[in-house]
């Protein structure tokens, strides 16, 4: 069995609790495959990637509802957004597993912890959908800013992890908090409950992170170049979308960020 072709396989899977079940299977059993040098052969077009269910409907993100916390309704489209966030992110992982070659077998190990963490995020939420709003992941649109970036960078690991899980990710530990004060403002039942579940992604997303900033410096290391100038020339040349305050400095410090990228962002 090898690793990387079953990565491919799980992120081809279109039925959303087959690809969780099967990225936590796949971490799981890790130690069981081995890792091939070069990236599997593709068996369906790259267009359809990653497999997807037919539901929820795509949309520009503009075009996405509100997502106001202040009614059930309200906080039920917020949590299924989030839950839109953690079933790309286990596509986003799976990706970096096997489509970059070249790298020691820690790297898609560190991925494949991501790809399994964001599948729990992501039952988690369904859950609560579920449960305490008796919705489902697909009853509302969504968007596919995630996946964007994660095409524009197929072809530059280094873009990749600078600007997925740098980025794209890091974003996530800004908005978290201001999206539990939000909901601890309701003192409904059910959004003190989604506080918690934000709880733990919130802390595992630091090192999801984390893993992003590790592997982007391995890259800039090995290759010679500065990661801080590089980050920016990066960002514009792939149009990344522009960092905003307020920033969660405390834990983007604890995911690898340095003090000065902090200070550029801050100026940015």
């Amino acid at each position: 069995m090898e690793l990387r072709h079953r990565a491919l396989e799980v992120l081809c899977f279109s039925d959303p609790e087959q690809k969780a079940a099967a990225a936590l299977d796949l971490y799981a059993q890790k130690a069981l495959y081995s890792i091939a040098d070069t990236a599997p052969a593709l068996s369906v077009p790259e267009s359809e990637l990653p497999g997807r269910p037919a539901r929820p409907e795509l949309k520009h993100h503009t075009e996405v509802g509100r997502r106001s916390p202040a009614t059930p309704e309200g906080r039920a489209i917020l949590i299924h957004a989030i839950a839109h966030i953690e079933f790309n992110a286990i596509n986003l992982a799976l990706d970096a597993v096997w489509r970059f070659d070249g790298m020691p077998q820690q790297y898609y190990y560190d991925w494949l912890q991501v790809a399994a963490e964001e599948a729990k995020h992501f039952r988690l939420l369904r859950e609560h959908l579920q449960q305490q709003h008796g919705k489902d992941y697909g009853d509302y649109p969504a968007h596919q800013g995630q996946w964007t970036m994660c095409e524009k960078t197929a072809g530059d690991i280094t873009a990749r992890m600078a600007l997925v899980p740098r980025t794209m990710e890091a974003r996530g530990l800004d908005a978290t908090p201001q999206i539990q004060n939000k909901l601890r403002n309701t003192h409904a039942p059910d959004a003190l409950a989604a506080v918690e579940i934000l709880d733990i992604i919130l802390r595992e997303e630091v090192g999801h992170v984390a893993i992003g900033n590790h592997w982007y410096r391995w890259l800039c290391e090995k290759n010679g170049l500065d990661p801080v100038p590089l980050y920016q020339e990066l960002a514009t040349r792939y149009e990344a979308p522009r960092m905003r305050p307020p920033f969660n400095e405390s834990a983007r410090l604890a995911a690898g960020f340095t003090v000065t990228e902090m200070d550029w962002l801050k100026q940015n």
